[in-house]
């Protein structure tokens, strides 16, 4: 009975991670698994150079809430901010998140 838990995966079943950052890639989902964020991101996937209060308007949320959720996703270098006069614009600047959104389905603005 113990083979089937590996059952149609072979040795893999057991196999090192090898080259995937486990450490790096829970991360990424953790900071993802938030709805706040995850809305963020895909607001700001959809409207690159958007400021920040138009941002919070878009997911219903506090400019103080939304400035505080684009600290962190500043800090992981998903998002960029650009001063425009006495705003800043923020768009998404993430490779592997812009990809992830489009695999979870997310767009760009038509």
């Amino acid at each position: 009975m113990a083979d089937q838990h590996t059952h149609g995966h072979g040795t893999h079943a057991h196999a090192p991670a090898g080259d995937i950052d486990i450490a790096e890639w829970a991360m990424r989902f953790d900071l993802l698994s938030d709805p706040h964020r995850l809305e963020i991101l895909t607001v700001l996937h959809r409207n690159p150079g958007i400021i920040v209060g138009d941002l919070a308007v878009a997911v219903g949320r506090t400019e103080t809430a939304v400035s505080q959720a684009l600290r962190v996703l500043r800090h992981q270098g998903w998002v960029t901010s650009t001063r425009v006069g006495r705003s800043v614009s923020y768009r998404l600047d993430d490779d592997t998140v812009h990809d992830l959104l489009h695999w979870i389905g997310a767009g760009h603005q038509e």
